[in-house]
């Protein structure tokens, strides 16, 4: 029985590092998906306009919180770079720049793979609706 038991806290020792393990890599994954920079410094260049962000927010028909979760910011800090309270940074500015070529399809996709409840329900319908009933 002791053997058992020994063999039994060993698995879960192991199983619970295994947990970790895939949590860290899931998590490197959404910060790749949501960081379309490349990480080697060849950053695109671009400007930042409040009245641009505000539109192509519009354009993908997207909230404040799933813009932010693709842009790798807070829902707030979107809501100021609109408003012109406040300016992102150099890197931010990257992102931004970067996302500009996302269209809303494949903003649905990332946000999807980034964990956002309305994107993957978002996801659902769609594909719901390309199937055909079954008589």
């Amino acid at each position: 029985m002791t053997e058992h038991r020994r063999t039994l806290a060993a698995l879960r020792r192991k199983n619970k590092n295994q947990e970790r393990k895939i949590a860290f890599l899931e998590a490197r994954e959404r910060e790749r998906v949501a960081q379309p920079v490349a990480s080697n410094g060849d950053a695109p260049k671009g400007r930042f306009s409040p009245r641009w962000l505000a539109s192509h927010r519009n354009k993908l028909k997207l909230s404040a919180q799933d813009y932010a979760h693709l842009a790798g910011v807070s829902a707030l800090s979107i809501y100021a770079w609109e408003k012109g309270k406040s300016k992102p940074r150099a890197k931010q500015v990257a992102v931004l720049v970067a996302l500009r070529s996302v269209k809303k399809r494949e903003a649905v996709q990332r946000l999807a793979l980034l964990g956002s409840k309305e994107a993957k329900q978002k996801v659902a319908i769609k594909k719901a609706k390309r199937t055909p009933k079954k008589k």
